[in-house]
């Protein structure tokens, strides 16, 4: 591991560098009304499916307001990264998104990551504001309901972030047997899938987190903190493929395969490991 993909975090390493519980995942097909935020339409349409945890893909959708943030420098609190200020575009046209449906402090909470651009066409990504966006249409989503599982949010010590942490809730019911996983700060991730994905040995992989920088087969992008989407991801025992979209400081979204053995976690990744 080179010294710039080795990000200093102010808490105690954690002694468990990945977390991965047993749920049930089931495919849905969800329309999110137009005229709500996103949380509010992910909320009610999980809801009528039956569910209250979750992951979707966005695709296509046309937002009256869009607000997001990109990484940022860290904050000079100890941490490792942080923010930008937020971004808004009115009358923007998402084209890919992820987002985890999961709670905090005892109500529904959303973490989205996502590619965008706004009535110039300019491609953007970012952390969407789930509770600060609108849709302006219907949009029909696919993705799956969990049982069994959900994220939680709760203060990490380690990087001194609330973060999303899978915990067991109820019985799974009916599904394919998944995992809710969570990898840790600084951790190679295609080391650690292997290993949080072994009860399945072959799964499709979804989700959405953080690299310290991001480094493709074919290109790089250099900033210490980027924020990731999992386009396409797959284990089979050892071996893993991960095709994501990131963005860093500077905003401008990169695409493509990840060089195995060459990405670090940033500050988490938060994913879903559906057997095949």
């Amino acid at each position: 591991m080179t010294l710039r993909q080795q990000l200093a975090h102010p808490g105690p390493r954690a002694s468990e560098r990945f977390t991965a519980l047993p749920c049930r995942a089931q495919k849905l097909e969800l329309r999110l009304a137009a005229g709500l935020t996103v949380e509010q339409a992910v909320v009610q349409a999980l809801a009528e499916a039956g569910f209250s945890a979750g992951y979707l893909r966005l695709t296509e959708a046309a937002f009256a307001r869009l607000a997001y943030v990109i990484p940022a420098p860290a904050p000079g609190d100890g941490r490792a990264a942080w923010y930008s200020k937020i971004h808004v575009l009115d009358g923007a046209q998402l084209s890919e998104a992820g987002l985890h449906l999961g709670v905090k402090d005892g109500a529904p909470f959303l973490h989205c990551h996502g590619l965008w651009s706004g009535q110039d066409g300019q491609p953007r990504m970012g952390h969407l504001l789930a509770q600060q966006s609108t849709l302006a249409e219907d949009v029909l989503v696919h993705g799956w309901g969990l049982t069994g599982a959900t994220l939680s949010v709760a203060a990490d010590p380690e990087t001194g972030f609330d973060l999303f942490s899978p915990t067991a809730v109820g019985a799974p019911g009916e599904g394919r047997p998944a995992l809710l996983c969570t990898l840790r700060p600084n951790e190679d991730p295609h080391a650690l899938l292997p290993q949080a994905g072994a009860p399945l040995g072959r799964a499709r992989v979804e989700g959405i987190g953080s690299l310290v920088h991001s480094r493709f087969e074919h290109d790089e992008l250099e900033s210490y903190a980027t924020e990731v989407l999992l386009r396409a991801g797959r284990l089979t025992g050892d071996s893993v493929i991960l095709n994501v979209a990131s963005v860093g400081f500077d905003g401008r979204p990169v695409s493509g395969v990840l060089r195995p053995h060459d990405n670090r976690i940033c500050i988490t990744a938060e994913l879903l490991l559906i057997g095949e």
